[in-house]
């Protein structure tokens, strides 16, 4: 056994044959994962409020958006690289900052992770109350809770599979899209094509706000790192999915963004900005391939669901099977070796779905995930750069100037949210603090020290 750091922050490397859950996903699993994290068909339900943010320059918003998170991608993919373990933005904080600032990222993070499933049962019990209106949202709402607790407990294996049947239909969907789109084009021409792309000089600011809003929609890909110690060779996969499951999302929504320019050249012209992807839909293949839509993008909004679940439930383990929330967090099942007591704790903090609005549930989202996303930035830059001293051309990008760009994203990025958001997450720090000191009694005893797969 070897033991790696000074005395506040050590690091024990143990082998991997230790892990207790099983290393049973593949890559193009862990890829279709972070597919289902991201919301495959999300950019259906953001298209109305993208395009008139950017003013009809939403594939060049897609653009910038994407190019923005694949800086902070690439550092969680060095930090999963760096740390083949469950725990995402808490262990690669802790591994690079200390145990202290470690758990204040993950305690943090954790008030994003929580209320990330909520969005998705809330979106599930409104989207079939517009198919069946007799029944009350919260019918389904409650529904689908109770079907992602069984998922997130029966282990990632089946998950798996319904993640890559939800990969090819979604992107089934989103090529019916683009060809129909493209041929119901009436004024189809190279002008038309390169139009949404080249913004003016004048539109630049507007289509980098827009830029701002969508890479919201990129918040999900983290979860990817969370299946660290359920992925077969971790050190490759984890990172190579993290990177092509955020370029492939990124691919569809700039796919579903040009289509749309091409059939609504005029923004302007659509009736319902809200539902701008139903009536698109409608538009071009009837009530038929609309109905066939609303399918998948239930399917997708409840494995997304199930996606974030299972990644809160991973954190909450690692945690206490770290010793700084209660080690009861840390038992997996004894048949399908998941962290059962995490995931029902989840699946009952997710009961409060049935109360919030979806605004409040995204309102705490956003905080959490931020902070996360600029810890990582920064952990990568400290352990490679600074503690590692990685030098020369390929580590001056990726170890500086990408993870203090991508930083500087996330940043700029906060300026965005809403004051709401601050207020939740001070309260979240505050009680955080008053775990912490709990657990450490009043901070005289030092958390245990990080485990890590060899």
């Amino acid at each position: 056994m070897e033991i790696r750091g000074g005395p506040e922050r050590q690091t024990r490397i143990i082998p991997a044959e230790a892990q207790a859950m099983n290393r049973v996903l593949g890559l193009p699993s862990v890829i279709a994962y972070g597919l289902a994290s991201m919301g495959l068909l999300a950019v259906f339900t953001i298209y109305g409020t993208g395009v008139k943010l950017s003013d009809g320059h939403l594939p060049a918003a897609y653009i910038i958006a994407l190019a923005a998170m694949l800086l902070t991608a690439h550092s969680y993919a060095r930090m999963a690289w760096a740390v083949p373990k469950s725990g995402s933005a808490y262990v690669y904080s802790r591994l690079s900052f200390g145990p202290y600032v470690g758990f204040f990222i993950g305690w943090t993070m954790l008030l994003g992770y929580i209320f990330l499933p909520m969005v998705n049962f809330l979106l599930t019990g409104l989207y079939l109350n517009t198919l069946f209106t007799s029944i009350p949202p919260w019918i389904f709402t409650l529904t689908s809770i109770i079907l992602v607790g069984i998922l997130s407990i029966v282990g990632v294996t089946w998950v798996g599979k319904l993640n890559i049947a939800l990969a090819v239909a979604g992107t089934a969907i989103v090529v019916v899209f683009a060809v129909l789109a493209f041929t119901h084009a009436q004024h189809l021409s190279a002008e038309s094509l390169i139009a949404p792309i080249t913004p003016e000089a004048g539109s630049l600011g507007t289509v980098m706000a827009a830029a701002a809003v969508l890479s919201f929609a990129f918040l999900g890909f983290d979860g990817v790192s969370n299946l660290a110690e359920e992925t077969k060779k971790p050190r490759q996969n984890i990172p190579r999915a993290i990177m092509l499951s955020t370029l492939i999302i990124g691919i569809l929504f700039f796919t579903v963004a040009w289509a749309g320019s091409q059939l609504y050249p005029n923004w302007r012209e659509l009736t319902n900005l809200d539902a701008a992807g139903t009536e698109m839909m409608q538009k071009i293949g009837g009530p038929i391939l609309a109905t066939v839509f609303l399918a998948i993008y239930v399917f997708g909004t409840t494995l997304c669901g199930t996606a974030a679940q299972m990644s809160v439930s991973r954190v909450l383990y690692t945690m206490g099977r770290d010793g700084v929330l209660p080690s009861f967090l840390s038992r997996l099942h004894p048949r399908f070796k998941t962290p059962y007591v995490a995931a029902l704790l989840v699946s009952a903090l997710s009961l409060l779905a049935l109360v919030l609005t979806l605004d409040q549930s995204v309102y705490m989202i956003n905080f959490g995930a931020l902070v996360a996303f600029a810890a990582v930035n920064l952990a990568a830059f400290k352990y490679f750069w600074i503690d590692q001293k990685k030098r020369g051309l390929r580590a001056l990008f990726s170890f500086l100037l990408a993870p203090l760009a991508g930083f500087a994203f996330i940043a700029y990025l906060w300026s965005s949210l809403e004051w709401f958001s601050y207020l939740v997450g001070a309260i979240w720090v505050v009680l955080g603090l008053g775990i912490l000191a709990f657990q450490t009694r009043g901070f005289t005893k030092t958390p245990p020290p990080l485990n890590i797969d060899a």
